[in-house]
């Protein structure tokens, strides 16, 4: 009997940790009105990184290091990547940068899901929605939003990861602008 008691205090006190992990992170998301940060994204085996600002709901302004001058910006309807050779505009709906940068859509889904706790540092929620499934990942100490993987509108697998976290900072307005085609 004392065995069953523990079996069943354990895995209440397991869902117990787990509901607070999650309302830490949707707190955590409810007060973050902007990041800014550095990436590492893989795309397919090809590595990039650079500095990136989100402004939720659905705002990214990222410069690419050592590229030929290669930024991705959305303005919340539209995304652009443009070099100095190439300009290439989306709707940010057919992205899955629409769901990502959409923090009261991560809120309800992560309300739904079950989460995952890798190697004690990271907390993984998988999002299904129509075709994009993406794997949003949060630190285990500060609830940040750490990274993202999921497959891009030209089916390449994409892994973002994000460091140098700063949160609620002053940006410029402009900073979203959508550049104009070369």
């Amino acid at each position: 009997m004392l065995r069953y008691f523990l079996i069943f205090f354990l895995f209440i006190s397991s869902s117990i940790s787990n509901a607070e992990i999650k309302d830490k992170i949707i707190q955590n998301l409810r007060d973050t009105e902007n990041l800014d940060f550095k990436f590492e994204q893989n795309i397919n085996g090809k590595i990039e990184n650079g500095n990136c600002t989100i402004q939720y709901p659905k705002k990214i302004f990222c410069e690419y290091a050592r590229s030929n001058n290669k930024i991705l910006v959305s303005n919340g309807k539209s995304l652009v990547i443009k070099t100095r050779t190439s300009y290439y505009r989306y709707p940010l709906e057919k992205t899955a940068l629409n769901l990502i940068l959409d923090k009261t859509f991560l809120i309800n889904k992560i309300y739904d899901l079950k989460d995952r706790v890798i190697d004690n540092n990271l907390i993984n929620f998988t999002i299904f929605d129509g075709d994009n499934e993406i794997n949003i990942f949060f630190d285990n100490q500060t609830y940040n939003l750490i990274g993202w993987q999921n497959t891009d509108i030209y089916q390449n697998f994409n892994i973002t990861f994000l460091s140098s976290i700063r949160k609620n900072r002053v940006i410029s307005k402009n900073l979203f602008k959508i550049p104009v085609q070369n």
